[in-house]
């Protein structure tokens, strides 16, 4: 693999958006990074160049089987001026892990890294400062044979894009409302539940589409088989402080596992709190809520970092969580996770890559 990184400026920059008002996924820097492979020469041509529409035939093979696998990142800009990245390795390592299940050729963990890092410096005046703001930061890969047919793809396109964000969800830190999906299926185990695949969120549209005109944020998925397990949310792990007891999902092959999951179960375990990975029935967390034991419900992902929850709707039935308001944990969480990525608050986990000084 080539490891110079050819970077061609653009001549036109963009006009910045304003930082207090940018929403999410809307607004894209001026440079992308991009990166090939062809069978037999491996990956090649590593390059930064204006961001641009991607030209591909309409036989592209991404376009009809969905070889295509993504990552989720964040950049921050710390008060001292470092440019910071949170866990980045283990975003690098889900998207091998992600590869191999979609048979697309694993990429150097070390180079993704410095291809992330070159671009994030080029880049990194489009980090926004306001309080909540970040650089985010997707990583894909597309399947880009133009062929008809069911087989894996012989060559590949790696690309890299940013945008600057705010809040991923309308409520921010505010509790939001969550509809427990019993009617679609998003993954079993066996499938593609664990990996960061494009399928994955298609297929969950339907019914976040049906629980949004509901009035719901998202949706709570049970698993594809029984129909009574909690699994996750659309785009969060999901966890149940019960009697004490913090408990989540286990990871069996159908839930994704969120790097900001990880970070919560270390930061829960270190502060001394009984974290239990196991599976839970829909059923059993209504009987608990039913009797008084589920005092907090939060979700955990790189786009919204911590979310708590202050309604689920399970057929009809309401369970609402903390009289609606965020709870001490999802606010102590959310306060040491973002400390920890925006630098200011010390980094005793080792969590932390400097960008730029």
């Amino acid at each position: 693999m080539a490891n110079t990184i050819r970077i061609e400026k653009t001549g036109a920059p963009k006009q910045k958006p304003d930082q207090n008002n940018l929403g999410f996924g809307q607004n894209f820097t001026d440079h992308m990074f991009i990166m090939d492979y062809t069978q037999g020469k491996g990956w090649h041509d590593p390059r930064i160049v204006p961001y641009a529409p991607l030209t591909l035939d309409p036989a592209t093979m991404v376009l009809h089987y969905g070889q295509a696998i993504f990552e989720g990142m964040k950049a921050y800009k710390a008060k001292d001026g470092r440019v910071l990245l949170f866990r980045p390795e283990k975003n690098m390592h889900r998207i091998n892990v992600s590869n191999d299940r979609m048979c697309i050729p694993p990429i150097d963990v070390q180079f993704k890294l410095e291809a992330i890092k070159t671009l994030v410096n080029v880049e990194k005046d489009w980090i926004p400062e306001a309080e909540g703001t970040s650089l985010y930061i997707r990583p894909f890969i597309i399947a880009t044979d133009p062929f008809l047919g069911v087989r894996p793809s012989n060559t590949y396109q790696f690309i890299v894009i940013l945008s600057p964000v705010g809040a991923y969800y309308a409520e921010g830190i505010n509790p939001v409302k969550i509809y427990v999906e019993n009617k679609y299926v998003r993954a079993v185990k066996g499938g593609v539940g664990f990996a960061k695949t494009a399928g994955n969120y298609a297929a969950s549209l339907k019914a976040q589409m049906e629980a949004k005109e509901k009035g719901y944020s998202q949706v709570l998925w049970l698993d594809g088989v029984e129909r009574k397990y909690i699994e996750e949310v659309g785009t969060m792990n999901v966890f149940f402080k019960i009697n004490g007891e913090i408990v989540t999902p286990s990871l069996e092959g159908s839930i994704l596992p969120g790097v900001t999951r990880d970070s919560a179960v270390e930061l829960l375990e270190k502060w001394g709190m009984k974290v239990t990975e196991r599976k839970m029935t829909i059923q059993e967390l209504y009987d608990a809520y039913a009797g008084g034991m589920v005092e907090e419900v939060f979700g955990t992902g790189t786009a919204a970092v911590i979310s708590p929850v202050g309604e689920l709707n399970w057929d009809g039935k309401i369970m609402t969580i903390n009289d609606g308001k965020i709870g001490a944990i999802s606010q102590r969480l959310y306060d040491e996770l973002t400390g920890i990525q925006t630098g200011t608050r010390e980094d005793h986990m080792g969590w932390t890559y400097v960008v730029s000084d």
